[in-house]
Formats: structure tokens, C-alpha cells, sequence
């Protein structure tokens, strides 16, 4: 039988489903930190009994057997798991800035930060981009292994001038340097049709390696201009900044003329696309390679905001990129 329509229950209804959401989510967010916190707790202690009573590995082995026997099933107390929570105390107590911060992500997700990152300024970023993206431990592990951290921080746009200081560090979150599109089955020579048509084909895999809250509009998406048309490759909306973000592929090298066509069609989504409430577009212009002197030549002039990055087919990061990597200062003024 079908049920009587009752006005105004639906909305009702979307309402208490979304604060039981809310309050599961919350509830599983304080157990996550309580246990973090035992973690954290346990850590110090063994640190402080080696210290004081020199205890050894043999020592930390017979605790985990002991807590395992006396709670039989209850998981998380390993051995090797023990000694992860020493190293969870030692690497973040001194660190004021972090060591409140692990609480909020997983314990899965501090142990595979904890073994992958090589300082605190990457720990850093991974901590708050699990945390700002929900992110699970596999899409960690893939950021983590295709670098993620480098290629945000050496991005090349001109967010400083374009873009509201208020909105500017989750824009700049937004672009990254360079985009690794190992995904794809194409080959080194290929044209600008093929890579759009390729992306559109993986496009969740795209979205992922754009780094989250990208969510897909369409492709040669249709603007017209004075009974003209013109089409833009790829277009996104950001979920957080709010922002239509048009996205123009090229196959071969960066070129400066590439940015006055991308202010072109940001002037018209903004005019003709973008609701009110929206912010103002944004621009990323996808290369093959580029020259970072002619992009920041280029991208002086811009009123517009716009990245401009590279992209590759395969894996392994170049070394060069270290160089460009800031000081642990402007890495905690730039994300904290």
C-alpha cells in the first residue's frame, strides 16, 4: 500500500538522517581519539621504563603476550604495534604544533605516515590532508607514493595576487606542480583528444589524482560568446572553494599564449556561468612540460587565477623537485 504523502516529512526526515550521520561520525571521532590517546599514553611509558629500568626488546614482547592473554581477541597490542606507539611519542612529543593533530586521523593512517615520511614538514601536510579529506589509508599510501607533498608544494600559479588571502592556502591545495597519470594506457606521442578522451575513461582514478573535493561538469564544455562557440577541454567544480575550475590540455611544452585563452574563458564562466553565490573560476593549464621562468613570465600578468602544471605517464618523481621544497617555517605559516 502506498504511503500518504505528508507535507513536509521528507525534509524531516533528510534532516534526522543527517544528524544521526553527524552524530555516528562524532562518536566514532572521540573513540579514534581515546585510542590514539592510550597509544600515545602507552608509548611514553615504555619509553620512560627503558630509560629508567633499561628494558630491552625481550621485555616489550612479554607485555604484548601478557596484554593479549588477558584480553583474548582484542586487537592492536602487538609487539611490533607497542614499538610504533614508542615511535608515535618520540617522533611528535616535542613538536607542540602536531602532536595534537594525531589524534585526529586513524591509527593506520599515523602508522603509514610514520614509516613513509621523511621529516616533520611532510608528516605535517599528509596529517592535515588526511584530515581535511577523509582520505582512507589506500588513498594515503597512493598520495604518499606518488608524491604527493612535493608536487603541491613547488605549484606555479599566481594565487598570491588572484586570489582572496581568506581562500588562498585551499587554493593553492587545489593545483599541484605536476600530475602523474600512470593510469592511463597511452603512449609517450600522443595528441591533446586522446589524453582527454583517456581521462574521461578513469575519470575516478583522475579525480583522486587531482587530490579530492573535484567534482566532475563535463568535457568541451560549450560557451558561447557573440553567437561564437568555444569549448573547454575539462570543467570541474571545487567542492570547498566553491569554484568552477576549467582545466586546458596540452601535449607538448607550455607556451605563454596559453594563459590569455584561459583568462578568456574564466572572464565568461564568470559572466555567464557562475552562479552568485559561487566564487570566481579558476584556471589550470595541463601541460606535457614546462619552463618554470617562462610560466612565471606568463603568469605575472594574470588577473585571473591560474596554475600552471605538467603531467607524466609514469611513476618515479624526479629529484630535481627537492630544491624547490621550503623551510619548515614557511611550511607551517603556508598550512597551520
Amino acid at each position: 500500500m502506498k504511503r500518504k504523502s505528508v507535507n513536509g516529512y521528507e525534509d524531516f526526515l533528510g534532516e534526522i538522517k543527517r544528524r544521526i550521520r553527524r552524530a555516528q561520525y562524532d562518536a566514532l571521532k572521540a573513540v579514534n581519539k581515546k585510542l590514539i590517546g592510550l597509544y600515545w599514553d602507552l608509548g611514553k611509558m615504555i619509553h620512560e621504563k627503558q630509560v629508567k629500568l633499561g628494558w630491552g626488546k625481550g621485555v616489550v614482547e612479554n607485555l604484548a603476550k601478557d596484554i593479549q592473554k588477558e584480553y583474548t581477541g582484542i586487537q592492536g597490542f602487538s609487539a611490533d604495534n607497542m614499538w610504533r606507539m614508542r615511535k608515535l611519542f618520540l617522533m611528535y612529543s616535542d613538536n607542540t604544533k602536531l602532536a595534537p593533530m594525531v589524534q585526529e586521523i586513524g591509527w593506520t593512517h599515523n602508522v603509514v605516515i610514520m614509516e613513509s615520511c621523511k621529516d616533520n614538514e611532510e608528516r605535517a601536510f599528509y596529517i592535515q590532508m588526511t584530515k581535511k579529506f577523509g582520505w582512507t589509508k589506500n588513498v594515503l599510501i597512493h598520495q604518499i607514493e606518488a608524491g604527493t607533498y612535493l608536487r603541491y608544494l613547488k605549484n606555479q600559479t599566481n594565487f598570491n595576487e588572484a586570489v582572496p588571502e581568506k581562500y588562498r592556502n585551499q587554493a593553492k591545495l587545489a593545483v599541484k606542480d605536476e600530475y602523474t597519470f600512470d593510469f592511463l594506457e597511452l603512449p609517450e606521442e600522443h595528441e591533446e583528444r586522446e589524453l582527454e578522451k583517456a581521462l574521461i575513461g578513469k575519470i575516478n582514478k583522475f579525480l583522486t589524482e587531482m587530490g579530492g573535493n573535484f567534482s566532475f561538469v563535463g568535457s568541451q564544455y560549450r560557451l558561447e560568446v557573440s553567437d561564437k562557440e568555444y569549448f573547454i577541454d575539462l570543467l570541474f567544480y571545487h567542492r570547498v572553494l566553491r569554484s568552477l575550475v576549467a582545466v586546458e590540455l596540452k601535449t607538448g611544452e607550455f607556451k605563454p599564449e596559453y594563459t590569455g585563452k584561459m583568462q578568456f574563458y574564466l572572464a565568461v564562466l564568470n559572466d555567464k556561468v557562475k552562479l552568485k553565490e559561487e566564487r570566481p573560476s579558476i584556471g589550470i593549464i595541463l601541460c606535457k612540460s614546462k619552463n618554470r621562468t617562462v610560466v612565471e613570465y606568463a603568469l605575472s600578468s594574470t588577473g585571473h587565477p591560474i596554475g600552471v602544471a605538467s603531467y607524466k605517464l609514469t611513476h618515479k618523481l624526479p629529484e630535481e623537485y627537492k630544491k624547490y621544497l621550503p623551510s619548515a617555517d614557511k611550511f607551517e605559516d603556508s598550512f597551520f
